[in-house]
Parts: structure tokens; C-alpha cells; sequence
């Protein structure tokens, strides 16, 4: 039974997702923010969907979005919001792209939500509740070696020319497969540079074996595990 924050987050999911599937392939104007990435009409309407969602139930939460900005970012809980991950494929009428919500508690996560709205599906995790996609959990698979695991990667542009490269390269000789013909219609976004999301939701169905998420400023780490 998912808790009363968990099921908010995934009904603002939800709602953003039929907005955002109602906007896609419609040749919306594109403005491209201070920091060149794009928006559309869909990034916000589906971010006030979102924040509509969870301040009707949470009024005392902050709220920090990619698109409308923020607010009582001194709150303990803060509701973290990209409606659209992955905007660049979004424009372009490819499907490789997600929403993602996240709660954040005294500095901690205690929740996430990643919505694929195209391929219409939903993967969550809430602390000490494990992870789900689709109602159905998720868990480590018994795989535990490089060598028996399928790769996807995220990014490559950015990744070939930071130092990261040369690592890469070895990981990729290692592995038993890198993916490029996905299984399943969600790994389908596997080649696409901005889903990154959407490799974790692969890997929780058991698409893939590990993912490979670039450093950023906000990361500390480059692999996430070996997955399902």
C-alpha cells in the first residue's frame, strides 16, 4: 500500500503524463532557455499539472521545478519535478523521454517516480518499501559480473569528450552486450542521449543489466549498479 506521499507523486505522474501525451507530435514552439536547453508549451503545462497535484495535498511542502521555479525551498520536504526529461527528443517527436518526481526529506530521498507517458509505463520506489514497476517489484537480479551484463549509456557526445571516455571503453570490451537493439518498448529509448531515466526504467524490467550515467556537478558517481 503506497503511503499517502508516494500516491500523490504518482497521481501527479499520471496527470502530467496526459498532458503531456495530448501536446506530443503537435509542432509545438520551442523556446530555448538561458542555458540553450529547450521548452515547450508541454514542460510547463505538464509541470503545473504536477504542482497542482501536490500542493492541493502537501500546501506545507517546498516545491522545486525544472520550468515554473520553486518555492518554501526552506520547507523539510521539498518535492523535486522535471516534467519532461529529455525535452530535445520530445521536439523532435521521438518517444525517449520521462517525467521524473522526487521527495526529498531532511536532505534525504524518501521517494522518486519515473513516468515513461508514451510507452505508458511507471516505475516508483519509496525508502524501505523497495522498487515497482507497473505494480509488479523489482529487485537485483543474480547476475554479478560485468562480463554477464548488457550496457546502455547515456550521453555519448558529452561522455566522448570528458575523461570518462577511456573508462567507458573499458567497460563496453567487458561486457557481455551494449545495447543496440532493445528488447522491449521501453529500452527503445536506450540510444537516446537525454533518456537516461528511461535506461533505469529498463533496467528495473530486467532489459538491461547496468546503466551508465554520466558525472555531472550534481553526481558523485558515473555507474549506477548492477540492476535487475
Amino acid at each position: 500500500m503506497p503511503s499517502a506521499e508516494l500516491q500523490a507523486a504518482l497521481d501527479a505522474a499520471n496527470a502530467a503524463a496526459a498532458v503531456i501525451r495530448s501536446l506530443y507530435q503537435r509542432n509545438l514552439e520551442v523556446v530555448t532557455k538561458a542555458d540553450k536547453s529547450p521548452v515547450t508549451e508541454a514542460d510547463v503545462k505538464s509541470e503545473q499539472a504536477i504542482h497542482e497535484v501536490l500542493s492541493k495535498r502537501f500546501p506545507g511542502y517546498g516545491f522545486y521545478g525544472e520550468e515554473t521555479g520553486q518555492h518554501d525551498m526552506g520547507a523539510e520536504s521539498i518535492w523535486l519535478v522535471d516534467p519532461i526529461d529529455g525535452t530535445k527528443s520530445f521536439v523532435r517527436d521521438c518517444p525517449f523521454f520521462s517525467t521524473q518526481i522526487a521527495l526529498l526529506r531532511g536532505g534525504r530521498f524518501v521517494l522518486g517516480v519515473s513516468c515513461a507517458p508514451v510507452y505508458g509505463e511507471l516505475a516508483w520506489a519509496e525508502r524501505g518499501q523497495g522498487a515497482w514497476l507497473d505494480g509488479k517489484p523489482v529487485k537485483v537480479s543474480t547476475i554479478d559480473t560485468i562480463e554477464g551484463a548488457a550496457l546502455s549509456a547515456g550521453n555519448l557526445k558529452t561522455l566522448a569528450s570528458g575523461p570518462q571516455w577511456a573508462t567507458y571503453g573499458k567497460i563496453v570490451s567487458r561486457v557481455n552486450r551494449a545495447m543496440s537493439m532493445p528488447s522491449s518498448p521501453i529500452s527503445r529509448a536506450m540510444s537516446s542521449a537525454v533518456a537516461r531515466s528511461l535506461s533505469m526504467i529498463a533496467v528495473a524490467r530486467r532489459s538491461l543489466r547496468s546503466s551508465w550515467i554520466r558525472p555531472s556537478a550534481s553526481r558523485t558517481s558515473s555507474v549506477d549498479g548492477v540492476g535487475p
